[in-house]
């Protein structure tokens, strides 16, 4: 899975306005437009109440400042500091976090929640980590440092919703209870986004892989009856597949949810191209022709069509190429490549593996 790395969005091209913009902020500020979101969950007026939550929130913001890619974090403990120090003429040493809990009070009391610092009851403090780009690399490194620093971060072993009410209702104390809970959950922000739909792709790309590659060899042994014949037809797929993502590698094409059915379709049209050529040229070999005089017949009847069906899909998804969005020219070339390649395979290699191992196996 990657991407481009330049800053706004992939599915623009470089030179958008939306991408120049967000290129100029990441160069003129220390803010960029990719933010991951990830929110302290706690218990209700835990900023005021509680310093051991927020000097936690706030260790936990130090932590991902420091990890590779992250250009800036924010966080409501942070703010308080700055406008602690301002309470107090401006001394850095007074930029801390205060213990007192009315001082913490007037340190936070005109941030709004239109800040998205923090929610109306102080329960949820969202820590805002800005990336300095948004590669599949960089997306994968915080993510795993924000699941190292929840594990070791998290206060209390305390659920919440339902069973914090029942929490409440229990016998006992519940207020010594609940008073240190703290949860880091992932995430929002457009990078959140990116992150979860990354782990999802790497999740589904195998199985889905395996149930198309699966489902074409279980039919060419139903159809044909034969375990080298099968092969002929497959290997030309797998050898596509993987020059294709070599090609995504190449171009930056992101591995995504909107790319990930394009591999599919590219076995799909493959082995059509090759059931074609396969099957013209195993009925001509039993017929007793030579390879030679098969594979000949073959291309002057079924080939001929297998390359203009090739070229024709080529050249009609190739338009893509000059599309203003840089996610339908990137699919351009993809899937110009895709079909072609399915074509060659077909013609070249597909009868270079029947010679390899039919018909080696018949002599």
């Amino acid at each position: 899975i990657s991407c481009r790395p330049e800053p706004g969005v992939p599915e623009l091209r470089p030179e958008s306005r939306y991408n120049r913009d967000a290129v100029l902020i990441s160069e003129k500020f220390s803010l960029g437009v990719d933010v991951l979101t990830i929110v302290g969950e706690t218990i209700p007026n835990a900023c005021t109440e509680n310093y051991n939550v927020m000097e936690t929130i706030d260790r936990f913001a130090w932590n991902m400042a420091n990890v590779e890619g992250v250009q800036k974090v924010i966080t409501l403990p942070m703010v308080a500091k700055v406008v602690n120090s301002g309470w107090n003429e401006g001394n850095v040493k007074w930029q801390i976090l205060p213990r007192d809990n009315y001082v913490m009070r007037q340190a936070i009391g005109d941030i709004d929640t239109d800040t998205g610092l923090l929610n109306g009851d102080c329960s949820a403090m969202p820590i805002m980590v800005f990336t300095s780009d948004h590669r599949a690399e960089t997306i994968a490194r915080i993510v795993n440092r924000v699941k190292e620093l929840r594990e070791e971060l998290n206060i209390g072993d305390v659920s919440f919703g339902m069973e914090h009410q029942v929490l409440e209702e229990m016998a006992g104390a519940p207020e010594e209870a609940t008073s240190e809970s703290l949860r880091f959950r992932l995430a929002t922000g457009n990078v959140g986004v990116m992150a979860a739909t990354n782990e999802d792709i790497a999740a589904a790309e195998k199985p889905m892989l395996l149930l198309v590659y699966g489902s074409i060899i279980l039919l060419c042994l139903i159809t044909y009856r034969t375990i080298l014949g099968t092969l002929t037809i497959v290997l030309p797929l797998v050898v596509v597949s993987t020059l294709a993502e070599a090609l995504m590698a190449i171009y930056g094409i992101g591995l995504k949810v909107n790319t990930l059915p394009v591999v599919a379709l590219g076995v799909g049209i493959g082995v059509d191209y090759g059931i074609y050529i396969y099957n013209r040229l195993d009925i001509l070999l039993k017929e007793g022709f030579t390879l030679r005089e098969a594979y000949y017949r073959t291309l002057r009847l079924t080939g001929r069509a297998v390359i203009f069906t090739g070229f024709t899909l080529g050249a009609g998804v190739g338009t893509w190429i000059f599309s203003p969005l840089q996610f339908q020219a990137d699919m351009g070339i993809l899937l110009s490549f895709i079909f072609l390649a399915n074509m060659v395979g077909a013609i070249v290699l597909l009868p270079a593996l029947v010679r390899w191992l039919l018909m080696r196996k018949r002599n």
